[in-house]
């Protein structure tokens, strides 16, 4: 991912009141040596080069700079490149109250969904709502106090504190897996 987003097209303004703005060639930019931009062949060898480009080329490869309207990617439009590590760590977070709501609704813990409560009134759900919460959270705090006893516990003993479980297996890690998988 990251080989991608320095070899993509090069934003070169902000977005204007309309939405819109303007990109250039990664060959204008300089961040590769490209047949059709002569400019850029004067790079040095450690670049990256376009080996076959088209016969028919885009305007992007034509002209210096070209408009993006606002209409593209409107709707999928990300601050971070897609799988970089930017994004990889803005998705991984999820604000508190968002976590205190999934515990609380999920149907293995407290369950809060629909029909969960037979009394009926804003004053008796919210007592037990507000009940629903204290437990949540004794819950939390109870596993925060047993991580930290363990880390304690492993220290004494000389060994290195727990560190995060990695959220994701490695591409290459799958792929080996299937590479050598039996039939």
């Amino acid at each position: 991912m990251a080989e991608l987003s320095r070899y993509k097209l090069g934003r070169i303004s902000a977005t204007d009141a309309d939405g819109y703005h303007r990109v250039a060639c990664p060959a204008v930019l300089g961040k590769l040596r490209c047949p059709l931009r002569a400019d850029s062949i004067a790079l040095t060898l450690d670049h990256p080069e376009v080996l076959a480009p088209p016969e028919h080329p885009p305007a992007c490869c034509t002209q210096s700079t070209i408009t993006v309207p606002p209409q593209v990617n409107a709707k999928t439009a990300q601050r971070q490149d897609y799988l970089s590590k930017a994004w990889r760590r803005s998705c991984a977070r999820r604000s508190a109250a968002e976590r205190a709501n999934a515990r609380i609704k999920d149907p293995a813990t407290i369950d809060i969904g629909r029909g969960w409560c037979r009394v009926m009134g804003l004053a008796p759900m919210s007592l037990f709502l507000a009940c629903a919460l204290v437990v949540r959270n004794l819950a939390v705090a109870d596993a925060f106090d047993r991580r930290q006893a363990q880390d304690m516990r492993r220290v004494k003993a000389g060994l290195p504190r727990r560190t995060r479980r990695r959220r994701r297996t490695p591409i290459s890690d799958l792929v080996r897996a299937t590479a050598n998988a039996s039939p």
